[in-house]
């Protein structure tokens, strides 16, 4: 993956977000508000940094944005379940699979982290929702799975993935591992609104 020119990306991502057709969906013609903001896993903290800087930019213009890290996320799902500490604890004994499956069973995207977003986007009303931190929880969460079930729910606002990878038929998390299939969401980097 080629680095990219991120005051370049950021600026068009800035005016494609403040437009009327974005915020009030009307040019999705009925499909799902879902977006991906595909992006060079190497320029991660410049992402994050120029992220934050599209939100404070965006709220100088009047539009909230609620920001969900999923990373964030699944350790205040791990701490309120007082198993944070003995997860880090065990992590070093603990073979691969057996974490795997012990992280998986606590943050289940469907019975567990998806209620979650639900309740966080419910309580904390905005114009727009972004999702990162993708790449810091792979693999015990998969991006299409949260795409997928979350489509079912958040249907109120454009919904945006910062994704550490490419898309264009399909998700390639870090532009190597193909993360499945998923063809709802728009590209905000090749959309022109």
């Amino acid at each position: 993956m080629k680095l990219e020119s991120l005051e370049l990306k950021y600026n068009k991502l800035f005016s494609n977000l403040k437009k009327d057709s974005f915020l009030s969906m009307s040019a999705l013609g009925g499909e799902i508000p879902f977006y991906i903001v595909p992006y060079n896993p190497e320029q991660e903290n410049e992402i994050v940094h120029k992220t934050k800087q599209l939100k404070q930019r965006l709220a100088l213009d009047g539009i909230s944005v609620l920001e969900i890290n999923l990373f964030d996320l699944s350790l205040s799902m791990l701490e309120n379940r007082s198993i944070l500490d003995k997860v880090i604890e065990k992590e070093r004994s603990l073979s691969k699979p057996k974490l795997f499956k012990t992280l998986q069973g606590v943050l289940d995207s469907e019975t567990k982290l998806i209620p979650e977003i639900e309740k966080l986007a419910k309580d904390n009303p905005s114009q727009i929702l972004f999702l990162t931190g993708v790449g810091q929880v792979f693999p015990f969460i998969r991006s299409h799975t949260i795409l997928n079930n979350l489509q079912n729910y958040i249907k109120d606002r454009p919904t945006i993935m910062f994704f550490p990878g490419t898309y264009g038929n399909d998700l390639s998390l870090f532009g190597k591992l193909k993360d499945d299939n998923y063809y709802r969401a728009f590209n905000l980097d090749t959309l022109n609104l």
